[in-house]
């Protein structure tokens, strides 16, 4: 395998050439970036796939950027490349059903891992995942993310082999025994306040814990800074989990609120009888939990690999200047020859560290390595 990158941004143009044999190429950019520049993609790299989204922030080498367009074209020898989408209007806005479409489409014995995008706000995370687990089966690699819209939460895009539009999910499948395939997911934020209960929750929604209005007693803890909600919620996540399995918690973030309503809007589900607990950062632990995706995800690879770091929109907002320093945890771990690519999202797909079946995280930092074996 060999890659190759380039970057657009407003000053310079395209720092680099595009690669006329790449098979496949992952871009992410800015909503407006990636929407202006996509036919300059496919012109760039003719033979490709290419499969990108809309983001909150650009990850291109050790730089985090914004309004720019990271665009990573693969080469492989000898690795199969296959793509497929779903609407979320054509499967009557069930996550689950356009998951299962997709992977039904690629699904093949010897399909190694699917990597999927997703629009960010429309989608139930969780329910695309179980989708797209019951159609190619706990075996494959399942990552991904979903795509960001800055600290905005309004609109995202994601595009396959045609212009980036909202409501859309489409994955790659890579196949053959010739690809390397590491992974790895880590958050490193710190638990804080009681362990309530999820007494009412409707999928992603969530109504009450400890049978109180959730939104109330979330803005109870959050106090002035519940005036920037649902912003702010990025801030403050909430670490959910089974009461008599602890060690497999997911992190959740709120998208989205309904004052009338008093619920909370998160981006996978809230299952009723979980415990919950209130999260917050630290830079340090943040930085750490980089460094940890990364060790998990590092392995043996040949030649040229690709890390495509997918990581949470709240890490940047809360690291803010400090936000280059998880790249750079990372890339001193997977070392100075892999290229890193990868983009801020709302909500992150890898496997759960402790279950190992593909699961939404959010709040993480989720690394995925390719590499192909040496043919000799």
């Amino acid at each position: 395998m060999r890659a190759h990158q380039s970057c657009w941004t407003s000053t310079n143009g395209w720092d680099a050439a595009g690669s006329e044999k790449a098979g496949l190429v992952l871009a992410f950019g800015s909503p407006e970036t990636i929407s202006n520049r996509w036919s300059e993609l496919r012109e760039r790299h003719p033979k490709a796939v290419v499969l990108g989204c809309s983001t909150g922030g650009e990850i291109h080498g050790c730089d985090v950027a914004d309004e720019t367009l990271s665009a990573t074209a693969f080469e492989f020898a000898r690795t199969e490349i296959a793509a497929a989408e779903a609407d979320m209007d054509q499967h009557g806005g069930s996550s689950f059903e356009a998951g299962k479409a997709i992977g039904i489409q690629l699904a093949r014995d010897n399909l190694v891992i699917l990597f999927v995008l997703s629009d960010g706000t429309r989608v139930n995370g969780s329910e695309l995942v179980r989708g797209l687990r019951s159609a190619v089966g706990d075996r494959v690699v399942l990552t991904g993310g979903l795509a960001g819209d800055g600290p905005r939460f309004g609109t995202t895009y994601v595009g396959l082999n045609a212009p980036p539009s909202p409501g859309k999910i489409a994955a790659v499948g890579l196949y053959g025994s010739a690809l390397r395939v590491g992974h790895g997911s880590c958050g490193g934020w710190d638990v804080f306040g009681p362990e309530r209960e999820i007494t009412r929750a409707e999928a992603n929604v969530l109504h009450e814990l400890d049978g109180q209005p959730a939104l109330d007693l979330y803005k109870r803890y959050l106090g002035e800074d519940a005036a920037g909600l649902p912003g702010s919620a990025l801030l403050f996540p909430l670490r959910v989990y089974p009461a008599d399995r602890p060690d497999e918690a997911i992190v959740r973030t709120v998208v989205g609120i309904d004052e009338t309503a008093k619920t909370m809007i998160f981006a996978g589900d809230m299952p009723k009888g979980y415990r919950a607990q209130l999260m917050r950062g630290n830079f340090d632990r943040l930085i750490e939990g980089a460094a940890t995706a990364a060790e998990q995800a590092n392995g043996e690879h040949d030649g040229d690999r690709v890390a495509i770091l997918v990581s949470c929109i709240g890490r940047k907002l809360l690291l803010g200047q400090r936000i280059r320093e998880e790249v750079e945890a990372v890339q001193d771990i997977l070392g100075r020859a892999a290229h890193l690519t990868g983009f801020y999202s709302y909500g992150e797909v890898s496997p759960h560290a402790v279950t190992g079946c593909a699961e939404l995280h959010n709040q993480t930092m989720t690394i995925t390595v390719l590499s192909e074996k040496d043919s000799a």
